[in-house]
């Protein structure tokens, strides 16, 4: 077939299987897990704070998912998403029906997660083609907050608010057996303040500064840990699919208080609490652990 007929046969098809995707994207009430990542957005979310060139890899084409300044041009896929794209995405198909060995794609790499910086038509066509790995120049960025190929625009909130969460608390580094993840993405700035309030009065118990480090060891030790303990031993996490333990936490401390004003008694235990908890779960279960 002419090379030229071929690569407007491809580009048609790329476009409908985009057309296709968008569709499906929109049925499910999901449209931004069509969507290709903004470097800049994701940079920005995550606080990337050290850049470190690794030079030539061999990367998965699949786990490209954002680029620099075109993340509107393609989708998730890589697909085409404007017509506009067609002469240039054509080109490149010609190039590479024709074996002519093409430059390598420029790459940002953050956790697993590969982002173009020049190349986006190059990595659209591969995919296209089935070509699995490319040759790229890769840059890598290291955040303190972890993704993976994975990521898509609704979790970038979730990363956001984590990082802010680690830049008041360094839970990461003092705590890093705690899995920090919470479904309700305002949970995480009330467990920021949660913790400060204990150490707001850690230092007046103690009459001095009290430092990051210290309060969350002592947060660890005789706030989550009694509480992690009882959601273990009582398996609560069975009774919400999809919950973390952090999010389990934070309701046992609210239902505690909650408990406590109703009874006038300051002296409610993290057990009785548990166990309204699964009594109402029993009962009728909430609709959401803000209730």
């Amino acid at each position: 077939m002419d090379p030229n007929e071929q690569a407007d046969r491809d580009f048609t098809r790329a476009r409908r299987r985009a057309f296709l995707r968008r569709i499906g994207a929109y049925l499910r009430n999901q449209p931004g897990s069509n969507a290709l990542l903004s470097f800049e957005e994701v940079k920005s979310a995550l606080g990337a704070v050290e850049q470190v060139y690794l030079g030539m890899r061999t990367v998965e084409v699949a786990k490209i998912v954002g680029s620099v300044g075109r993340h509107r041009d393609f989708d998730r896929a890589f697909l085409p998403s404007k017509r506009e794209v067609g002469e240039r995405w054509k080109r490149i198909n010609r190039l590479m029906q024709s074996t002519e060995e093409l430059p390598p794609v420029s790459l940002y790499q953050i956790g697993d997660a590969y982002f173009v910086g020049d190349g986006n038509h190059r990595v659209s066509v591969a995919r296209q083609q089935g070509v699995e790995m490319i040759d790229a120049e890769v840059i890598l960025l290291k955040t303190r907050v972890p993704i993976d190929s994975r990521l898509t625009p609704e979790d970038l909130l979730h990363k956001m608010e984590l990082r802010l969460l680690l830049e008041r608390l360094p839970m990461d580094h003092v705590l890093p057996e705690i899995e920090v993840r919470l479904s309700d993405v305002s949970d995480y700035r009330r467990l920021a303040t949660l913790i400060e309030a204990h150490g707001f009065r850690l230092s007046q118990l103690w009459r001095r500064f009290v430092s990051p480090e210290e309060v969350l060891r002592d947060w660890y030790e005789y706030s989550y840990r009694p509480v992690s303990r009882l959601i273990r031993e009582e398996d609560v996490l069975s009774f919400f699919p999809g919950r973390t333990e952090l999010d389990l936490y934070l309701w046992v401390i609210r239902n505690r208080d909650r408990l406590a004003l109703e009874a006038r008694n300051n002296r409610v235990t993290q057990e009785a609490a548990v166990d309204d908890i699964i009594r109402g779960r029993r009962k009728s279960p909430p609709p959401d652990l803000r209730s």
